[in-house]
């Protein structure tokens, strides 16, 4: 039987698997990515769309840096237009403690490149006079902004396709093993796939694969809610989302140029991981509806076009896992990102065609390591 070779084999078409085929192509691997349905169609395609650093897990927001400087070039970089528009990002509050917690982010050292500026009482009101009268502060990102997520995804595909690198979709992996220092890869077509390294993005299937190679994790699946506006005057530029620990408080919306505001946030829910479906909640529509006339009174007449959701990996830490295996040499990850990949996407695989191609990389990811959920020393002799 014939066996297709690369120098690397992706699983996982979303933007992370895109993305790091076209930037090991850049560095002049040999890839194959391999995907079961279609380019970006679950997480990477039906996301918020948010290109946002602030924030962010303080650890991450050096590779979320990386990656905005690459948003920024994309038109160039890839040939396509993803519809970035840096539009400024808002986080808002309804509570003064929770201003408190904005102010500290913003002084954090980590954060200078984000140029975040703190508004709260009449100030924020002047600067943002749509917002309703419960919202308290206000952190404003200038440069962050929002994008098309269903454009992502394929584009960076068609690039790395351009620079000669293999995608296969609607292709199914059957069985992953490793011997004599190559990854062989058979699909339930029959077809055999071989590499001498092997790169995990399946998103919220990524911890099966892991799994076969004795890394289990705990990722669930998750399906985001999403829902979007008839078309009025464009008047919204900037991306607002809300700051709360109260889970049905957490909304974000973004308007775009044509007129419609997307929606998100609220209850998620679970998805059919067998049948591969995700599934709109209807509570979390009309709690969305219920937000947003609290956030912004001036919306609360418009009707709702279409609502949707997607499947999405989440760990416990709301981190992801990034980076080499901890058990077999010439296997990486990169899935988990738990609703927050989409910004991160582009850096992501610059990240991880540099790990893979040179063997370290200069943008620190150990906080992402499998390895934190490798079981502890005394947890393995208890077991034993």
């Amino acid at each position: 039987m014939t066996v297709d070779k690369a120098d690397v084999i992706i699983v996982g078409g979303g933007v992370m698997g895109s993305a790091s085929a076209f930037f090991l192509r850049q560095r002049g691997q040999s890839v194959i990515l391999l995907e079961r349905d279609q380019i970006g169609q679950y997480a990477s395609g039906v996301n918020f769309g948010n290109v946002r650093r602030q924030g962010r897990f303080l650890g991450q927001l050096e590779l979320a840096n990386r990656s905005f400087a690459l948003w920024k070039r994309l038109p160039e970089l890839i040939d396509d237009d993803l519809e970035f528009i840096p539009s400024g990002h808002l986080r808002v509050c309804y509570r003064e403690d929770e201003v408190a917690e904005l102010q500290a982010y913003a002084d954090a050292p980590e954060a200078r490149q984000l140029d975040l500026q703190i508004y709260q009482g009449n100030e924020l009101h002047t600067r943002f006079p749509f917002l309703g009268k419960d919202v308290k502060g206000g952190s404003y990102a200038p440069h962050d902004g929002h994008a098309n997520p269903r454009l992502a995804a394929p584009a960076f595909a068609r690039a790395a396709r351009r620079l000669g690198a293999r995608i296969e979709e609607r292709t199914e992996v059957a069985e992953v093993q490793k011997a004599n220092g190559e990854f062989g890869v058979t699909t339930t077509d029959g077809r055999r796939f071989s590499a001498g390294q092997l790169l995990i993005t399946a998103g919220a299937w990524g911890q099966k694969l892991s799994e076969q190679f004795g890394e289990p994790v705990p990722l669930a699946p998750n399906g985001p809610q999403m829902a979007v506006t008839e078309p009025v005057p464009y008047a919204l530029p900037t991306v607002i989302g809300v700051f709360t620990k109260i889970p049905e408080e957490v909304i974000y919306f973004r308007q775009i140029p044509r007129g419609n505001i997307i929606i998100g946030g609220g209850y998620r829910r679970v998805p059919d991981m067998l049948n591969r479906r995700a599934y709109v909640e209807p509570r979390s529509i009309l709690n969305q509806l219920e937000q947003m006339r609290r956030l912004l009174p001036g919306v609360g007449n418009l009707n709702i076009i279409r609502v949707w959701s997607g499947i999405e990996g989440y760990l416990p830490d709301n981190l992801p896992i990034m980076g080499a295996s901890g058990n077999v040499d010439g296997l990486y990850y990169a899935f988990g990102f738990s609703g927050h990949g989409f910004q991160l996407g582009p850096g992501v695989g610059d990240v991880m065609a540099e790990l893979i191609s040179t063997g370290s990389t200069s943008t620190s990811i150990e906080p992402f390591s499998i390895r934190r959920f490798a079981p502890s020393v005394e947890q393995r002799s208890k077991a034993s």
